[in-house]
């Protein structure tokens, strides 16, 4: 932390390329010196707009341009803040970071200037991401969640949390120290139902952050199939594009191609795969190679199977490979494709523990019933009120923080032990406050903000 309070970074703001305007940052203690030299004036007001020249270090004009100054700690880093608002040239813009890169800044890492309002307790680390998810937002929705969060909507519900399980942990561990008392206050309805409450509220989170996490990351699907069963087109009317080439000879998709789909605000991707068989091509076998390792990693697979050559529905029987492989653990979808050619009618066949969709991906029928039935599948609800932007580790902490509860609830009513109870309140405590960083290793957030833009 003392070593961010030594360095002044710089960055560029705004995409690289042409614009009417280019935004540079600069961020740390030697914004003072910075605005004397590139400006050539002794100080100026802060927050206020100037529309001044900036200069090289032999005092030639480089551009024109705003000029505003952020003192610290009113800044959005924390820490004194200058931006300089240029012609949006690629030259200019290079000019000016060099200039005052030569004035002993350096360039920030990606994320820096979110990671240091973080670090300075401008933002928690919920609304540090948020900034990102609205950068990459994929449609209105996303972006409306995630500037939810960078409200702090999501950091509030996780701070009340946190809050009343400290209340509850205070309770209890206060009781633990008068061991003459501790049955008779486990066996008091008080302690019982604050964690009841406590596990109501945070399923309630749970499943908003679950559709949060919907919004930003979506949902993978690898389409799978033998050569020839329609694959390709099924990607085709999926996106309503032509990303993949469809023709009649078998292999003819040799590698992966991907599109990202929007789905009422969800984004689809969805990965056509090569042709699933034996073959001698060495090109081929390394599609087939590519095609079960997104297989491994996809949310579902749809496995897409020819209505005229067959009317088997057994699963284990049209794909027996992928059932030697994954035992019947990964989840699949059958559809059954070119129902054009069987005068058959869209439809949705709902087996035991797998599904069928009869439809023709040539003329599109009974596509809208497999988009429906995907986000089903997922969980997601359309045009959901108050969702915040999620990620899969906030997933994973409001479970590991869920199970913590659950578990202790098992302490109160059989174990009767305070002091399971106590540690088992902590530990749910602390995995919530990795979501808003109150306690957050640094591995963790290296990872987190090295996926951020540079100038963010």
């Amino acid at each position: 932390m003392e070593k961010l309070k030594n360095e002044t970074i710089v960055a560029l703001a705004t995409p690289p390329g042409k614009s009417g305007i280019g935004v540079i940052r600069v961020s740390g203690s030697c914004c003072s010196s910075v605005v004397k030299k590139i400006l050539n004036k002794e100080n100026i007001k802060a927050r206020h707009a100037y529309y001044l020249p900036f200069y090289d270090n032999d005092k030639k004009v480089l551009d024109s341009g705003i000029a505003i100054l952020f003192k610290a700690p009113q800044s959005f880093t924390g820490e004194d803040v200058l931006e300089l608002q240029a012609h949006g040239g690629p030259v200019v813009l290079d000019s000016i970071l060099k200039t005052i890169l030569s004035f002993g800044c350096r360039l920030a890492r990606p994320g820096e200037f979110s990671e240091r309002a973080f670090l300075n307790d401008k933002i928690d680390l919920v609304q540090a991401e948020a900034i990102s998810d609205l950068i990459n937002a994929s449609s209105e929705q996303a972006a409306r969640s995630a500037v939810s969060s960078m409200q702090g909507e999501f950091s509030n519900c996780i701070k009340q949390l946190v809050e009343e399980i400290t209340q509850l942990r205070i309770f209890v561990e206060s009781a633990i120290d008068f061991p003459e008392e501790e049955i008779d206050f486990l066996s008091d309805n008080k302690v019982q139902d604050s964690l009841n409450k406590i596990i109501s509220q945070l399923e309630n989170v749970k499943l908003t952050a679950k559709q949060g996490t919907l919004l930003s990351e979506g949902m993978t699907v690898a389409i799978a199939g033998k050569p020839n069963v329609g694959k390709s087109t099924l990607l085709n009317s999926l996106s309503g594009t032509e990303t993949a080439i469809v023709t009649d000879i078998a292999g003819t998709t040799r590698d992966l191609l991907k599109e990202t789909i929007n789905l009422d605000g969800m984004p689809l991707h969805v990965i056509d795969t090569a042709g699933l068989r034996e073959s001698e091509n060495k090109i081929e076998q390394e599609g087939i190679r590519r095609a079960w390792n997104a297989i491994e990693h996809a949310d579902k697979i749809i496995f897409v199977v020819d209505s005229l050559e067959t009317k088997e529905i057994d699963p284990k029987k049209l794909w027996p490979e992928f059932f030697e492989k994954h035992q019947s653990r990964k989840p699949f979808v059958i559809v059954k494709n070119k129902i054009d050619l069987t005068s058959e009618e869209p439809r949705i066949e709902q087996k035991e523990d797998y599904s069928i969709v009869y439809l023709s991906a040539k003329d599109r029928k009974g596509i809208e019933r497999l988009k429906e039935y995907l986000k089903n599948y997922m969980g997601y609800k359309t045009h959901a009120e108050g969702i915040f932007i999620a990620r899969r580790r906030h997933l994973d902490a409001l479970e590991r923080s869920y199970q913590y509860l659950l578990n202790g609830k098992i302490q109160i009513q059989e174990n009767k032990a305070g002091e399971l109870l106590a540690e088992d309140l902590r530990q749910a405590q602390l995995a919530l406050s990795e979501i808003t960083g109150e306690f957050t290793s640094d591995d963790l957030l290296g990872k987190i903000f090295e996926s951020f833009c540079i100038g963010k």
